[in-house]
Protein backbone atom coordinates (compact mmCIF):
# COMPACT_ATOMS: atom_id res chain seq x y z
CA UNK A 1 0.00 0.00 0.00
CA UNK A 2 2.63 2.30 0.92
CA UNK A 3 4.01 1.79 -3.05
CA UNK A 4 0.65 2.69 -4.14
CA UNK A 5 1.14 5.83 -1.97
CA UNK A 6 4.00 6.69 -4.08
CA UNK A 7 2.67 6.55 -7.58
CA UNK A 8 2.62 9.44 -9.60
CA UNK A 9 -1.06 11.14 -9.74
CA UNK A 10 -1.80 11.47 -13.24
CA UNK A 11 -5.49 13.30 -13.17
CA UNK A 12 -7.97 13.89 -16.18
CA UNK A 13 -9.25 17.48 -16.09
CA UNK A 14 -12.97 17.63 -18.06
CA UNK A 15 -15.61 15.65 -16.26
CA UNK A 16 -12.96 14.40 -13.27
CA UNK A 17 -11.01 17.89 -11.83
CA UNK A 18 -13.84 20.26 -13.53
CA UNK A 19 -17.48 18.65 -13.90
CA UNK A 20 -17.17 20.89 -16.86
CA UNK A 21 -16.33 19.68 -20.59
CA UNK A 22 -13.97 22.24 -21.51
CA UNK A 23 -14.16 21.64 -25.44
CA UNK A 24 -18.19 22.22 -25.29
CA UNK A 25 -17.99 25.55 -23.37
CA UNK A 26 -15.51 26.77 -25.37
CA UNK A 27 -17.76 26.17 -28.49
CA UNK A 28 -20.88 27.85 -26.53
CA UNK A 29 -18.53 30.99 -25.98
CA UNK A 30 -18.02 31.02 -29.77
CA UNK A 31 -21.27 30.64 -30.53
CA UNK A 32 -22.39 33.33 -28.10
CA UNK A 33 -20.14 35.81 -30.12
CA UNK A 34 -22.14 34.82 -32.75
CA UNK A 35 -24.71 31.98 -33.92
CA UNK A 36 -22.77 32.12 -37.73
CA UNK A 37 -19.52 30.81 -36.02
CA UNK A 38 -21.89 27.29 -36.57
CA UNK A 39 -20.66 27.07 -40.19
CA UNK A 40 -17.05 27.81 -39.22
CA UNK A 41 -17.47 25.00 -36.88
CA UNK A 42 -18.29 22.78 -39.53
CA UNK A 43 -15.48 23.75 -41.57
CA UNK A 44 -12.84 23.09 -38.81
CA UNK A 45 -14.45 19.59 -38.07
CA UNK A 46 -12.70 18.20 -41.46
CA UNK A 47 -9.72 19.09 -39.87
CA UNK A 48 -9.57 16.04 -37.47
CA UNK A 49 -10.04 16.64 -33.82
CA UNK A 50 -6.27 18.18 -32.56
CA UNK A 51 -6.79 20.75 -35.18
CA UNK A 52 -10.57 21.72 -34.40
CA UNK A 53 -9.38 21.84 -31.10
CA UNK A 54 -6.91 23.99 -31.96
CA UNK A 55 -9.00 26.29 -34.18
CA UNK A 56 -11.49 26.80 -31.27
CA UNK A 57 -8.76 28.15 -28.92
CA UNK A 58 -7.23 30.50 -31.01
CA UNK A 59 -10.85 32.11 -31.28
CA UNK A 60 -12.04 31.35 -27.95
CA UNK A 61 -9.77 31.91 -24.36
CA UNK A 62 -10.56 29.86 -21.16
CA UNK A 63 -9.89 31.09 -18.15
CA UNK A 64 -8.73 28.51 -15.48
CA UNK A 65 -9.83 30.67 -12.81
CA UNK A 66 -13.63 30.76 -13.75
CA UNK A 67 -14.07 27.56 -14.66
CA UNK A 68 -15.94 24.98 -11.99
CA UNK A 69 -13.59 22.46 -9.98
CA UNK A 70 -14.17 19.10 -7.69
CA UNK A 71 -13.55 20.70 -4.59
CA UNK A 72 -13.33 17.22 -2.70
CA UNK A 73 -10.63 16.33 -5.37
CA UNK A 74 -9.16 19.20 -5.41
CA UNK A 75 -8.36 19.65 -1.40
CA UNK A 76 -7.10 15.64 -1.84
CA UNK A 77 -4.62 16.42 -4.25
CA UNK A 78 -2.97 19.22 -2.27
CA UNK A 79 -3.22 17.06 0.12
CA UNK A 80 -0.90 14.16 -1.57
CA UNK A 81 1.18 17.20 -3.22
CA UNK A 82 2.07 18.20 0.60
CA UNK A 83 2.91 15.05 1.03
CA UNK A 84 5.84 14.38 -2.23
CA UNK A 85 3.63 12.75 -4.91
CA UNK A 86 4.27 14.01 -8.24
CA UNK A 87 1.10 15.14 -9.78
CA UNK A 88 0.34 15.84 -13.48
CA UNK A 89 -2.67 17.04 -15.39
CA UNK A 90 -3.27 14.50 -18.89
CA UNK A 91 -6.35 15.78 -21.01
CA UNK A 92 -7.60 16.02 -24.28
CA UNK A 93 -8.19 19.29 -23.89
CA UNK A 94 -6.07 22.08 -25.84
CA UNK A 95 -2.79 23.19 -24.43
CA UNK A 96 -4.26 26.77 -24.08
CA UNK A 97 -7.09 25.68 -21.65
CA UNK A 98 -4.59 22.84 -19.83
CA UNK A 99 -2.07 25.79 -19.42
CA UNK A 100 -4.79 28.01 -17.52
CA UNK A 101 -5.76 25.66 -15.07
CA UNK A 102 -2.06 24.55 -14.34
CA UNK A 103 -1.21 28.28 -13.99
CA UNK A 104 -4.27 28.65 -11.76
CA UNK A 105 -4.07 26.08 -9.31
CA UNK A 106 0.08 25.66 -9.09
CA UNK A 107 -0.83 22.15 -8.32
CA UNK A 108 0.83 20.44 -11.10
CA UNK A 109 4.40 18.97 -11.99
CA UNK A 110 3.91 18.14 -15.35
CA UNK A 111 1.19 18.95 -18.40
CA UNK A 112 0.23 16.63 -20.72
CA UNK A 113 -2.70 17.81 -23.19
CA UNK A 114 -3.73 18.28 -26.99
CA UNK A 115 -1.60 20.57 -28.64
CA UNK A 116 -1.03 20.50 -32.36
CA UNK A 117 -0.62 17.04 -33.21
CA UNK A 118 -2.63 13.79 -31.68
CA UNK A 119 -5.86 14.26 -29.51
CA UNK A 120 -4.39 13.34 -26.54
CA UNK A 121 -7.60 11.23 -26.03
CA UNK A 122 -7.51 7.69 -24.58
CA UNK A 123 -4.32 5.34 -25.33
CA UNK A 124 -2.73 7.62 -27.13
CA UNK A 125 -3.18 9.62 -23.56
CA UNK A 126 -1.77 7.00 -21.85
CA UNK A 127 1.28 6.39 -24.50
CA UNK A 128 2.15 10.12 -24.12
CA UNK A 129 1.84 9.39 -20.62
CA UNK A 130 3.88 6.19 -20.27
CA UNK A 131 6.91 8.60 -22.10
CA UNK A 132 6.77 11.01 -19.64
CA UNK A 133 6.98 9.40 -16.35
CA UNK A 134 7.29 5.87 -17.13
CA UNK A 135 4.49 2.98 -16.62
CA UNK A 136 3.62 3.24 -13.02
CA UNK A 137 1.40 5.72 -11.98
CA UNK A 138 -2.07 5.96 -10.48
CA UNK A 139 -4.56 7.65 -12.47
CA UNK A 140 -7.47 9.85 -11.41
CA UNK A 141 -10.43 9.79 -14.09
CA UNK A 142 -14.15 9.92 -14.91
CA UNK A 143 -14.97 6.98 -16.96
CA UNK A 144 -15.04 6.38 -20.68
CA UNK A 145 -12.17 7.13 -22.84
CA UNK A 146 -10.92 6.99 -19.18
CA UNK A 147 -11.33 3.04 -19.17
CA UNK A 148 -7.98 2.63 -21.61
CA UNK A 149 -6.07 4.84 -19.25
CA UNK A 150 -7.07 2.73 -16.53
CA UNK A 151 -5.81 -0.32 -18.67
CA UNK A 152 -2.29 0.43 -18.14
CA UNK A 153 -2.23 2.42 -14.77
CA UNK A 154 -1.15 0.28 -11.42
CA UNK A 155 -4.14 2.07 -9.15
CA UNK A 156 -7.44 3.99 -10.26
CA UNK A 157 -9.10 6.97 -8.17
CA UNK A 158 -12.88 7.24 -9.18
CA UNK A 159 -14.45 10.41 -9.85
CA UNK A 160 -18.54 9.95 -10.80
CA UNK A 161 -17.35 6.82 -12.75
CA UNK A 162 -21.06 5.28 -13.87
CA UNK A 163 -21.60 2.29 -12.09
CA UNK A 164 -21.08 0.04 -14.75
CA UNK A 165 -18.19 0.78 -15.47
CA UNK A 166 -17.10 1.17 -11.52
CA UNK A 167 -18.30 -2.68 -11.22
CA UNK A 168 -15.69 -3.62 -13.97
CA UNK A 169 -12.81 -0.96 -12.67
CA UNK A 170 -13.30 -2.76 -8.93
CA UNK A 171 -12.66 -6.48 -10.56
CA UNK A 172 -9.67 -5.47 -12.44
CA UNK A 173 -7.48 -3.10 -10.17
CA UNK A 174 -6.91 -1.54 -7.21
CA UNK A 175 -9.04 1.44 -6.32
CA UNK A 176 -7.54 3.76 -3.93
CA UNK A 177 -10.11 6.45 -3.92
CA UNK A 178 -13.69 7.17 -5.01
CA UNK A 179 -15.44 10.26 -5.14
CA UNK A 180 -19.02 10.94 -5.74
CA UNK A 181 -21.17 14.02 -6.39
CA UNK A 182 -23.92 14.31 -3.03
CA UNK A 183 -26.58 15.82 -4.87
CA UNK A 184 -28.92 13.42 -7.50
CA UNK A 185 -29.42 14.52 -10.60
CA UNK A 186 -33.40 14.68 -10.77
CA UNK A 187 -33.21 17.32 -8.26
CA UNK A 188 -30.46 19.34 -10.34
CA UNK A 189 -32.91 19.31 -13.01
CA UNK A 190 -35.39 20.34 -11.24
CA UNK A 191 -33.09 23.15 -10.70
CA UNK A 192 -31.91 23.55 -14.23
CA UNK A 193 -35.30 23.76 -15.54
CA UNK A 194 -36.47 26.04 -12.51
CA UNK A 195 -39.86 24.45 -12.25
CA UNK A 196 -40.27 26.67 -9.11
CA UNK A 197 -40.52 29.79 -11.50
CA UNK A 198 -43.68 28.10 -13.01
CA UNK A 199 -45.67 29.87 -10.71
CA UNK A 200 -44.85 33.08 -12.83
CA UNK A 201 -47.07 31.60 -15.64
CA UNK A 202 -49.80 31.63 -13.92
CA UNK A 203 -50.18 35.16 -14.80
CA UNK A 204 -51.82 33.40 -17.70
CA UNK A 205 -54.91 32.86 -15.36
CA UNK A 206 -55.38 36.10 -14.89
CA UNK A 207 -58.10 37.34 -18.28
CA UNK A 208 -59.77 34.25 -17.31
CA UNK A 209 -60.06 35.45 -13.69
CA UNK A 210 -60.69 38.88 -15.01
CA UNK A 211 -63.38 38.13 -17.55
CA UNK A 212 -65.01 35.61 -14.83
CA UNK A 213 -64.54 32.62 -16.99
CA UNK A 214 -63.50 30.36 -15.03
CA UNK A 215 -66.94 28.36 -14.58
CA UNK A 216 -66.45 27.70 -18.55
CA UNK A 217 -64.77 24.44 -18.75
CA UNK A 218 -63.62 24.91 -22.35
CA UNK A 219 -61.89 27.76 -21.02
CA UNK A 220 -60.35 26.99 -18.92
CA UNK A 221 -58.96 23.37 -20.23
CA UNK A 222 -57.54 25.46 -22.85
CA UNK A 223 -55.19 27.89 -20.28
CA UNK A 224 -54.46 25.10 -18.52
CA UNK A 225 -53.07 23.78 -21.74
CA UNK A 226 -51.36 27.20 -22.49
CA UNK A 227 -49.81 26.97 -18.70
CA UNK A 228 -47.95 23.51 -19.98
CA UNK A 229 -46.84 25.39 -22.97
CA UNK A 230 -45.39 28.26 -21.52
CA UNK A 231 -43.92 26.08 -18.43
CA UNK A 232 -41.91 23.75 -21.02
CA UNK A 233 -40.67 26.94 -23.55
CA UNK A 234 -39.95 28.90 -20.58
CA UNK A 235 -37.93 26.02 -19.01
CA UNK A 236 -35.74 25.64 -22.46
CA UNK A 237 -35.33 29.28 -22.56
CA UNK A 238 -34.22 29.32 -18.72
CA UNK A 239 -31.85 26.75 -19.70
CA UNK A 240 -30.88 27.72 -22.86
CA UNK A 241 -29.94 31.23 -20.95
CA UNK A 242 -28.21 29.48 -18.40
CA UNK A 243 -25.28 27.98 -20.74
CA UNK A 244 -25.10 31.20 -22.71
CA UNK A 245 -24.81 33.08 -19.46
CA UNK A 246 -22.26 30.66 -17.85
CA UNK A 247 -19.28 32.81 -17.36
CA UNK A 248 -21.82 35.92 -15.80
CA UNK A 249 -23.33 33.16 -13.75
CA UNK A 250 -19.83 31.70 -12.25
CA UNK A 251 -18.86 35.40 -11.08
CA UNK A 252 -22.36 35.75 -9.18
CA UNK A 253 -22.69 34.57 -5.41
CA UNK A 254 -25.76 32.59 -5.48
CA UNK A 255 -25.67 31.69 -9.22
CA UNK A 256 -22.33 30.22 -9.52
CA UNK A 257 -24.19 27.09 -7.57
CA UNK A 258 -26.81 26.93 -10.46
CA UNK A 259 -26.36 23.31 -12.04
CA UNK A 260 -24.50 24.13 -15.00
CA UNK A 261 -22.26 26.70 -14.05
CA UNK A 262 -21.44 24.15 -11.55
CA UNK A 263 -21.02 22.04 -14.37
CA UNK A 264 -22.37 19.61 -12.37
CA UNK A 265 -25.01 18.61 -15.45
CA UNK A 266 -23.50 18.41 -18.83
CA UNK A 267 -24.18 21.56 -21.46
CA UNK A 268 -24.84 18.91 -23.98
CA UNK A 269 -27.69 17.50 -22.13
CA UNK A 270 -28.77 21.02 -21.22
CA UNK A 271 -29.04 21.27 -25.02
CA UNK A 272 -30.76 18.39 -25.59
CA UNK A 273 -33.45 18.92 -22.97
CA UNK A 274 -33.99 22.81 -24.24
CA UNK A 275 -34.71 21.89 -27.57
CA UNK A 276 -37.18 18.87 -26.59
CA UNK A 277 -39.14 21.18 -24.23
CA UNK A 278 -39.24 23.51 -26.99
CA UNK A 279 -40.90 21.04 -29.41
CA UNK A 280 -43.63 19.42 -27.24
CA UNK A 281 -44.17 23.26 -25.86
CA UNK A 282 -45.16 24.28 -29.73
CA UNK A 283 -47.35 20.81 -30.09
CA UNK A 284 -49.13 21.98 -27.39
CA UNK A 285 -49.78 24.96 -28.18
CA UNK A 286 -51.06 23.79 -31.39
CA UNK A 287 -53.62 22.15 -29.56
CA UNK A 288 -55.14 25.92 -28.43
CA UNK A 289 -54.60 28.15 -31.74
CA UNK A 290 -52.52 29.16 -33.91
CA UNK A 291 -53.04 32.43 -32.30
CA UNK A 292 -51.86 31.39 -29.38
CA UNK A 293 -48.53 29.72 -31.64
CA UNK A 294 -47.89 32.53 -32.00
CA UNK A 295 -47.43 34.42 -28.59
CA UNK A 296 -46.15 31.48 -27.41
CA UNK A 297 -43.34 31.77 -30.05
CA UNK A 298 -43.22 35.38 -30.11
CA UNK A 299 -42.27 34.88 -26.31
CA UNK A 300 -39.60 32.92 -27.33
CA UNK A 301 -37.83 35.48 -29.51
CA UNK A 302 -38.30 37.85 -27.23
CA UNK A 303 -36.20 35.75 -24.06
CA UNK A 304 -33.80 34.82 -26.63
CA UNK A 305 -33.42 38.29 -27.54
CA UNK A 306 -33.31 39.48 -23.91
CA UNK A 307 -30.85 36.67 -23.41
CA UNK A 308 -28.60 37.34 -25.82
CA UNK A 309 -28.33 41.05 -25.71
CA UNK A 310 -31.13 42.75 -24.21
CA UNK A 311 -30.25 42.10 -20.76
CA UNK A 312 -26.72 43.91 -21.19
CA UNK A 313 -28.63 47.02 -21.81
CA UNK A 314 -29.26 49.78 -18.94
CA UNK A 315 -33.22 49.91 -18.54
CA UNK A 316 -33.95 48.12 -21.51
CA UNK A 317 -33.55 44.99 -19.76
CA UNK A 318 -36.12 45.91 -16.96
CA UNK A 319 -38.32 47.23 -19.63
CA UNK A 320 -38.08 43.70 -21.55
CA UNK A 321 -38.79 41.97 -18.50
CA UNK A 322 -42.03 43.65 -17.32
CA UNK A 323 -42.98 43.03 -21.28
CA UNK A 324 -42.22 39.48 -20.66
CA UNK A 325 -44.29 39.26 -17.67
CA UNK A 326 -47.32 41.34 -19.59
CA UNK A 327 -47.10 38.51 -22.92
CA UNK A 328 -48.07 36.04 -20.40
CA UNK A 329 -50.98 37.74 -19.43
CA UNK A 330 -51.81 39.07 -23.25
CA UNK A 331 -51.22 35.15 -24.48
CA UNK A 332 -53.67 34.23 -21.93
CA UNK A 333 -56.27 36.90 -23.04
CA UNK A 334 -55.48 34.94 -26.52
CA UNK A 335 -55.78 31.15 -25.46
CA UNK A 336 -59.55 31.66 -24.24
CA UNK A 337 -60.07 34.88 -26.93
CA UNK A 338 -61.27 37.71 -24.85
CA UNK A 339 -60.32 40.97 -25.63
CA UNK A 340 -58.30 42.45 -22.99
CA UNK A 341 -58.70 45.64 -21.39
CA UNK A 342 -56.58 48.52 -22.15
CA UNK A 343 -57.10 49.40 -18.34
CA UNK A 344 -55.54 45.83 -17.27
CA UNK A 345 -52.63 46.45 -19.62
CA UNK A 346 -52.03 49.62 -18.51
CA UNK A 347 -51.76 48.41 -15.19
CA UNK A 348 -49.70 45.23 -16.03
CA UNK A 349 -47.14 47.47 -17.87
CA UNK A 350 -46.33 50.01 -14.50
CA UNK A 351 -46.83 46.90 -11.51
CA UNK A 352 -44.46 44.40 -13.71
CA UNK A 353 -41.65 47.40 -14.45
CA UNK A 354 -41.76 47.66 -10.76
CA UNK A 355 -41.27 43.96 -9.82
CA UNK A 356 -38.84 43.87 -12.66
CA UNK A 357 -36.40 46.79 -11.04
CA UNK A 358 -36.92 44.89 -7.71
CA UNK A 359 -35.25 42.14 -8.97
CA UNK A 360 -32.04 44.79 -10.58
CA UNK A 361 -32.26 45.88 -6.90
CA UNK A 362 -31.96 43.25 -5.01
CA UNK A 363 -28.99 42.13 -7.38
CA UNK A 364 -27.28 45.47 -6.70
CA UNK A 365 -27.55 44.93 -3.04
CA UNK A 366 -26.23 42.04 -3.21
CA UNK A 367 -23.18 43.42 -5.33
CA UNK A 368 -22.97 46.02 -2.93
CA UNK A 369 -22.90 43.69 0.46
CA UNK A 370 -19.79 41.52 -1.53
CA UNK A 371 -17.61 44.99 -1.99
CA UNK A 372 -18.33 45.27 -6.02
CA UNK A 373 -19.09 48.32 -7.78
CA UNK A 374 -21.06 46.82 -10.82
CA UNK A 375 -23.36 43.72 -12.04
CA UNK A 376 -21.34 41.59 -13.92
CA UNK A 377 -23.11 41.14 -18.00
CA UNK A 378 -25.25 43.76 -17.03
CA UNK A 379 -25.15 47.56 -17.26
CA UNK A 380 -25.50 48.67 -13.80
CA UNK A 381 -23.82 50.32 -10.61
CA UNK A 382 -24.44 50.03 -7.04
CA UNK A 383 -24.78 53.82 -7.57
CA UNK A 384 -27.75 53.16 -9.70
CA UNK A 385 -29.70 52.55 -6.73
CA UNK A 386 -30.70 55.94 -5.88
CA UNK A 387 -32.54 56.17 -9.36
CA UNK A 388 -33.61 52.79 -9.13
CA UNK A 389 -35.17 52.99 -6.04
CA UNK A 390 -37.71 55.79 -6.46
CA UNK A 391 -37.90 54.67 -10.00
CA UNK A 392 -39.49 51.40 -8.79
CA UNK A 393 -41.31 52.82 -6.16
CA UNK A 394 -42.83 55.37 -8.60
CA UNK A 395 -44.05 52.57 -10.61
CA UNK A 396 -45.69 50.95 -8.13
CA UNK A 397 -47.83 53.58 -6.86
CA UNK A 398 -48.69 54.17 -10.93
CA UNK A 399 -49.83 50.64 -11.08
CA UNK A 400 -52.16 51.99 -7.82
CA UNK A 401 -53.14 55.37 -9.87
CA UNK A 402 -54.13 53.19 -12.73
CA UNK A 403 -56.19 50.71 -11.04
CA UNK A 404 -57.87 53.76 -9.37
CA UNK A 405 -58.46 54.66 -12.33
CA UNK A 406 -60.26 51.53 -13.41
CA UNK A 407 -62.55 51.46 -10.49
CA UNK A 408 -64.28 54.62 -11.39
CA UNK A 409 -64.84 54.18 -15.33
CA UNK A 410 -68.15 53.47 -17.05
CA UNK A 411 -67.03 50.42 -18.06
CA UNK A 412 -66.13 48.79 -14.25
CA UNK A 413 -69.75 50.69 -13.33
CA UNK A 414 -71.42 48.37 -16.27
CA UNK A 415 -69.72 45.00 -15.35
CA UNK A 416 -69.06 45.39 -11.76
CA UNK A 417 -72.35 44.77 -8.66
CA UNK A 418 -70.44 46.88 -6.11
CA UNK A 419 -67.50 48.37 -8.05
CA UNK A 420 -66.73 50.50 -4.61
CA UNK A 421 -66.09 47.41 -3.04
CA UNK A 422 -62.72 47.44 -5.45
CA UNK A 423 -61.09 50.21 -3.45
CA UNK A 424 -60.39 47.28 -1.00
CA UNK A 425 -58.34 45.75 -3.54
CA UNK A 426 -56.62 48.83 -3.78
CA UNK A 427 -55.54 49.00 -0.40
CA UNK A 428 -54.47 45.52 -0.54
CA UNK A 429 -52.61 46.40 -3.88
CA UNK A 430 -50.73 49.12 -1.72
CA UNK A 431 -50.03 46.88 0.62
CA UNK A 432 -48.51 44.04 -1.21
CA UNK A 433 -46.40 46.64 -3.37
CA UNK A 434 -45.10 48.54 -0.35
CA UNK A 435 -44.38 44.74 1.30
CA UNK A 436 -42.12 43.90 -1.61
CA UNK A 437 -40.14 47.40 -1.72
CA UNK A 438 -39.78 46.77 2.27
CA UNK A 439 -38.88 42.86 1.78
CA UNK A 440 -35.73 44.53 -0.55
CA UNK A 441 -34.58 47.18 1.72
CA UNK A 442 -33.94 44.36 4.30
CA UNK A 443 -32.37 42.20 1.70
CA UNK A 444 -35.11 39.04 2.36
CA UNK A 445 -36.48 39.07 -1.51
CA UNK A 446 -35.84 36.28 -3.47
CA UNK A 447 -34.04 36.71 -6.64
CA UNK A 448 -37.30 36.57 -8.52
CA UNK A 449 -40.41 39.11 -6.81
CA UNK A 450 -42.74 36.89 -8.30
CA UNK A 451 -41.91 33.62 -7.12
CA UNK A 452 -41.50 35.59 -3.76
CA UNK A 453 -44.91 36.41 -3.51
CA UNK A 454 -46.19 33.07 -3.80
CA UNK A 455 -43.37 32.04 -0.68
CA UNK A 456 -44.24 35.28 1.06
CA UNK A 457 -46.74 34.46 4.01
CA UNK A 458 -48.34 37.82 3.95
CA UNK A 459 -48.12 38.44 0.11
CA UNK A 460 -50.28 35.00 -0.28
CA UNK A 461 -52.73 36.65 2.53
CA UNK A 462 -52.49 40.27 0.19
CA UNK A 463 -52.89 38.66 -3.57
CA UNK A 464 -56.11 36.11 -2.18
CA UNK A 465 -57.65 38.90 -0.23
CA UNK A 466 -57.49 41.50 -3.78
CA UNK A 467 -59.00 38.25 -6.02
CA UNK A 468 -61.35 37.23 -3.47
CA UNK A 469 -62.49 41.15 -3.16
CA UNK A 470 -62.68 41.48 -6.78
CA UNK A 471 -64.71 38.33 -7.35
CA UNK A 472 -67.26 40.08 -4.03
CA UNK A 473 -67.82 43.21 -5.73
CA UNK A 474 -68.33 41.23 -9.45
CA UNK A 475 -71.27 38.94 -7.76
CA UNK A 476 -72.22 40.85 -4.39
CA UNK A 477 -74.48 43.90 -4.86
CA UNK A 478 -73.64 45.93 -1.89
CA UNK A 479 -76.27 48.63 -0.99
CA UNK A 480 -73.95 52.31 -0.16
CA UNK A 481 -76.17 54.09 2.15
CA UNK A 482 -75.41 58.17 2.10
CA UNK A 483 -75.73 60.41 4.82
Amino acid sequence: MADRDALPLVVDLDGTLTPADTLVESIVALLRKSPLNLFRLFFWLFGGRANFKRAVALHVAVDGATLPYNGPLLAWLREEKARGRTLVLATAAHSSIAGQVQKHLGLFDLLISTADGENMKGRAKLAAIRAAIGDRFAYVGNGGPDMDVWAGADVAVAVDVPAGQLRKLRATMPIEREFRSEEPRFRLWLRALRVHQWTKNALLFVPLLTAFSFLEIARTIDVLLAFVAFCLVASAGYVLNDIVDLGNDRAHPRKSGRPFASGRLPLLYGIAVALAGLVVGVLVATAISWAFVFMLLSYLALTSAYSWTLKQYVLIDVLTLSLLYSWRIMAGAVAIDVQLSSWLLAFSVFVFLSLALIKRCTELLVAQESGRAALRGRDYRTTDLAVLWPLGAGSALCSVVIFGLFISSPETAGRYASPQLLWLAAFGLIYWLGRMWVKTSRGEMHDDPIVYSFKDRGSRIALAGIITVMIAARFVHVVVLHG
